[in-house]
């Protein structure tokens, strides 16, 4: 029979750690038509100049609606419209608010998104985005600074400052997710930020997801230097570890997606190209990045057709 109401997904992180990025994939994959998109950073209690008056980050729960968050998450899932808060990121003030209206797939972004346990009873899928630190810090400094307006050291700075809310309330975040995904740099590229960047992918038994062995195994795939599985601990628990290199061939990406795809029968794999990012005004595609927004929407479609 399939599930009528929205489906619910979360995609949780620190400051730059590519959130924005990473929705948009999803949302080029399911169709803009079937996807609501909301961003919970917009709950701030106090604009730029109120939170430096009373010293307190953008980061921390007390700094945000978190009761208004959680109310408005269980009316999404029960396909209620919603009238949410907006913060303007460019200015630092709080606008007027925005009528939203949940579609089939509503995803929601943010810094806060799991940390209280009705926030997490929202959501069908979670996902937490844990790039290395020092990739998070330069992917940062580049947004901050190409869209906000900031200095390199205004951003450092920032940083700092936040780093022990982060520590917190952001990062423990991570243990409840049902996938985390961590893009790192491959030895020898300590600068590079895109194409190249090799990710892994933490797949706990929280939900169920394609089985990738059978893909290695299948002969179907068979450069296993750029594609490997493998069964570790996380957070103390048995998790399967999915890593796939920045230089795995578009090809063998195209394949890995396509057999994603068919444990759907009867959804098209997506014509538009995925894994699309931007770097000093490019765009660019990783392929790696395409594979996990598609392992998402995998995820979210798998759950509209369970009964």
């Amino acid at each position: 029979m399939g599930n009528n109401r929205p489906i619910i997904l979360g995609i949780v992180g620190d400051s730059g750690t590519g959130k924005t990025t990473f929705v948009r994939g999803i949302r080029d994959v399911l169709g803009s038509d079937r996807v609501t998109s909301i961003c919970i950073d917009d709950y701030h209690k106090y604009d730029r100049i109120q939170r430096k008056g009373k010293r307190i980050s953008a980061l921390h729960p007390d700094c945000n609606y978190v009761d208004i968050i959680e109310q408005h998450l269980h009316c999404l899932r029960r396909g209620e419209s919603i009238l949410k808060p907006v913060y303007n990121h460019s200015t630092g003030s709080l606008d007027s608010p925005e009528y939203i209206r949940p579609k089939e797939f509503v995803i929601i972004e943010g810094l806060l998104g799991y940390y209280t346990r009705r926030m997490r009873d929202a959501f069908d899928v979670k996902i937490y985005l844990d790039p290395e630190e020092r990739l998070r810090v330069d992917w940062k400094i580049a947004r901050d600074t190409q869209k906000r307006g900031y200095t390199p050291e205004q951003v450092i700075e920032s940083l700092k400052g936040r780093e022990d809310v982060s520590r917190r309330y952001i990062r423990p975040q991570r243990a409840f997710a049902d996938i985390v995904v961590s893009f790192y740099r491959p030895k020898g590229l300590e600068n590079e930020t895109g194409t190249k960047l090799n990710v892994e992918l933490i797949l706990r038994p929280t939900i169920r997801h394609p089985d990738f062995s059978r893909f290695i195994d299948s002969g179907l795939i068979n450069e296993q230097c750029c594609l490997s599985a493998t069964l570790r601990r996380d957070e103390g628990l048995p998790v399967d570890f999915i890593e796939i290199t920045g230089n795995i061939p578009r090809e063998i990406g195209r394949r890995v997606m396509k057999l994603i795809w068919d444990y759907l029968p009867g959804v098209a794999m997506p014509e538009k190209i995925i894994g699309k990012y931007h770097e000093r005004k490019k765009e660019k595609i990783s392929t790696p990045l395409a594979i996990a927004q598609l392992l998402a929407s995998y995820h979210l479609v798998n759950v509209k057709l369970r009964d």
